[in-house]
């Protein structure tokens, strides 16, 4: 039988959600936020539940919250629960409501961050204070931090905790944070995909320089040709397939759910690729799943060249938003390097880690079962997030990071196009049911290398 939660964690976690989308947080980039406000507000309320919230800051205004649950069992190790508080900007003329109202209608909380991720944020809230009130403690130590700056280089939070503060996560094994158990329609299927691995984050700076000029003249050095045909290589390029242990799991999964026989057992990528792209097509729906995780990506962004219509400038530099799977980076490397040519230079603007997970650790089974449980009849399947997380900065310390943050949402409710969207919003019964899975996850938890077994 499911596990009871008190209404009162119902009610808060609805009011907190629409409380912290109403304290602006907007990450412009390059140091431009301020977390300081979602960052005392959520120590507050950690207070009141009778825990010793720690507030941390790389610069002012940057705050993090780190706080620990002890856990009833001193031999388990510890599992740590992160969110960030940060959003990205909202251009309130094209909302249907302001993005920062917080507003609760019709069953449903509006605003950013209602999905990416301080409803994530509200329910961790929402549940350690429940413990509170009925004297609950889970079986490991549960670290809770709240971080900032995720939406941009995560310099100011979970890159600066991990460095400059790990004797806050000691004994933390594993973590869990955004991306992972939301409902997924397809096929008459109510799926959960539940993150066990990220692609690696390759943001590039790419500068071409050539001669500079006046533009009624013939130049065979123009520094803007030279670089947008460099980034025009770039967004053409077919990446090959690279099946990682994760990807290759949810394909598999997937697969035998839509009763389709598969064979992903070739080595060579030439012949593996046919294969997998007519098997993602024959998935429907679901193939979108992992269509983004099957291959290495770089998707040019900005373009910054010229100062005047009539001179040519002698130099012009591009962004790329690369992502590079597990095991993927001296390829990436290396195409980079094929497709810019002699002309553009490259070099990583900002670079971290690609992410992998077991999907077959205790952990992830009690995931599996914590929302089958509270959604008889669904079914949970691993994935590979196309983007990333904080779950980088934190593997740092040796932390295995999965993305579980989990939301039951109607059919129709299209949860991806939401992030970084507009009209961002979640549903009052989607909070709910997170409040109840995470309470049934977090308290019946153990780690890999446990001496205790679930079944």
């Amino acid at each position: 039988m499911a596990d009871a939660i008190d209404t009162q964690a119902l009610d808060e976690v609805v009011r907190f959600t629409s409380e912290l989308i109403r304290i602006d947080t907007t990450n412009r980039g390059g140091g431009d936020c301020v977390e300081r406000p979602a960052a005392e507000y959520v120590a507050e309320r950690l207070a009141e539940a009778g825990l010793k919230p720690t507030l941390l800051e790389r610069a002012p205004g940057r705050t993090n919250v780190v706080a620990r649950v002890e856990g009833s069992d001193p031999g388990e190790p510890a599992l740590l629960v992160h969110g960030h508080l940060d959003v990205v900007p909202a251009d309130p003329a094209e909302w249907s409501v302001h993005p920062f109202s917080g507003e609760i209608r019709d069953g449903v909380v509006w605003g950013r961050g209602a999905v990416d991720m301080k409803n994530m944020d509200a329910m961790v809230l929402a549940v350690v204070r429940a413990w509170a009130r009925a004297g609950v403690r889970p079986r490991r130590d549960i670290v809770l931090a709240f971080t900032a700056d995720e939406e941009d280089s995560a310099a100011y939070g979970s890159s600066f905790l991990a460095d400059e503060h790990p004797g806050l996560f000691e004994g933390c094994t594993e973590g869990i944070s955004e991306s992972g158990a939301f409902t997924f329609h397809a096929n008459g299927r109510r799926l959960y995909p539940i993150a066990a691995g990220e692609r690696g984050t390759g943001w590039l700076k790419l500068t071409a320089h050539g001669r500079a000029g006046h533009g009624s003249k013939v130049n065979r050095a123009n520094a803007v040709s030279r670089l947008a045909a460099a980034v025009a290589r770039i967004g053409e390029h077919r990446w090959p397939v690279r099946l990682t242990p994760t990807v290759r799991a949810a394909l598999t999964e997937l697969a035998a759910l839509h009763g389709i026989e598969t064979d992903l057992s070739a080595g060579d990528p030439a012949e593996l690729a046919p294969h997998v792209d007519a098997l993602i097509a024959e998935l429907g729906p679901a193939g979108s799943l992992v269509e983004p995780t099957v291959r290495n990506s770089a998707n040019p962004t900005i373009l910054d060249a010229g100062y005047k219509l009539n001179v040519i400038p002698g130099r012009a530099t591009a962004y790329v938003d690369g992502r590079m799977l597990p095991g993927g980076e001296e390829e990436f490397r290396a195409t980079l390097d094929r497709l810019t040519g002699p002309d553009v230079d490259w070099e990583f603007h900002h670079r971290e880690v690609a992410l992998q997970a077991p999907v077959d650790s205790p952990t992830y089974r009690a995931m599996r079962r914590a929302v089958e449980l509270f959604d008889p009849g669904a079914v949970s399947v691993p994935y590979c997030m196309a983007g990333g997380t904080d779950a980088k900065q934190f593997s740092r310390l040796g932390i295995t990071g999965y993305g579980f943050s989990p939301l039951k949402l109607p059919e129709g409710f299209d949860y991806a196009a939401l992030f970084h969207g507009v009209d961002e919003r979640v549903p009052v019964e989607a909070l709910h049911f997170g409040v109840r899975v995470l309470d049934h996850f977090l308290k019946s938890s153990v780690a890999e290398n446990s001496d205790s077994r679930e079944g």
